[in-house]
């Protein structure tokens, strides 16, 4: 990666952006029910979406305002064409010091070479289970092999790998303790999220009613594992991480609907169709694709970035509450960039 431009961007409550998620495309080759439904799905023009052109320019300027690090999203990333040549471009960005991705790992195993030889570090690869009949269920697809062969091919080549598994009631909390397990043998992070309440629908859970949160999971894995060592935390950490005795890798626990970190949080989000949102609750708060077809030089986007970060909400509920009352649902995550 490039070297670092000295330069730091902070919010109004003293946060530093230092943090893209870019959502390459809106599009998923699953169908996993706690993100978007089965059908039905209206997704973007391929007009709507930013360009690669695009993205890099934003990501440019973003990173001459002090982002460091950028994780491409979706949807998912390689439905989208000539995905690792993009990626290589901003690799090469200026002030651009980590390149990552979020991936669910049917398309990955392929690129997994290109990907190592670029330098990519870290993967985040979406599993909820590893019983390939719970998977077709959850995600609609029987695509767990190919996933599963993304996994290894990713710890051969040498990129570290975070599992991210979404802990649902009825659904896989079984699951979580087989998906534990690889941590004994295998050098990953295995990280259990909260359910949330982006899937396209409304959602009855608050955070006080929700039948697995962080501190459930928690008491789950100890019931059953031993005791959980707390790892220090940085700030703009999302998870809370743990080691266990005789384990290569680590557990972490991703408290998302009860929104215990935002007091750190140095994530902004791009969608797909340009839209920034400075907190994952919020509904949008600049239209950055119209900046970009408009004509608007540089110096003008780069102040309407830095005054929609001057007005950021200081935490999840906040941002939640701005929206409108009408609104009763979320959108899919597919949507907003996982």
């Amino acid at each position: 990666m490039s070297a670092a431009v000295p330069s730091v961007l902070f919010d109004n409550h003293g946060r530093p952006l230092e943090y893209l998620r870019l959502a390459v495309t809106d599009r998923c080759n699953l169908r996993c029910f706690y993100c978007m439904p089965e059908e039905g799905i209206q997704y973007l023009p391929k007009q709507e979406l930013l360009s690669y052109e695009e993205m890099e320019r934003l990501v440019a300027l973003m990173a001459g305002l002090g982002v460091r690090k950028v994780r491409l999203t979706g949807g998912e990333p390689f439905v989208r064409r000539d995905l690792v040549p993009f990626m290589d471009r901003l690799s090469q960005i200026p002030g651009i010091e980590e390149l990552t991705m979020t991936t669910n790992g049917v398309l990955t195993a392929p690129h997994v070479p290109e990907l190592a030889r670029m330098g990519l570090k870290a993967v985040n690869l979406s599993l909820d289970t590893l019983d390939r009949a719970r998977f077709a269920s959850i995600t609609r697809r029987d695509e767990l092999p190919r996933v599963l062969d993304t996994l290894y091919a990713l710890l051969a080549a040498g990129i570290r790998v975070k599992i991210n598994a979404v802990v649902m009631d009825g659904q896989n909390t079984q699951d979580l303790l087989p998906l534990a397990e690889l941590t004994r043998d295998l050098p990953v992070d295995v990280r259990f999220i909260e359910e949330m309440p982006f899937n396209g629908h409304s959602h009855e859970a608050t955070p006080a009613t929700l039948p697995w949160n962080h501190n459930r999971i928690r008491e789950h894995l100890a019931l059953n594992l031993g005791e959980l060592t707390p790892v220090p935390t940085r700030p703009g950490d999302t998870a809370s991480h743990y080691t266990v005795a005789g384990h290569q890798g680590r557990l972490g626990i991703i408290a998302a609907y009860s929104r215990t970190f935002c007091g750190t949080c140095n994530r902004i989000r791009l969608t797909a169709e340009g839209g920034l949102k400075t907190c994952l609750y919020d509904q949008g708060v600049l239209d950055i694709r119209a900046l970009l077809r408009g004509g608007s030089s540089d110096e003008q986007i780069a102040d309407a970035l830095k005054s929609a970060f001057r007005n950021r909400a200081a935490n999840g509920f906040e941002a939640e509450s701005q929206r409108p009352l009408h609104q009763l649902s979320f959108e899919s995550m597919s949507t907003i960039g996982g």
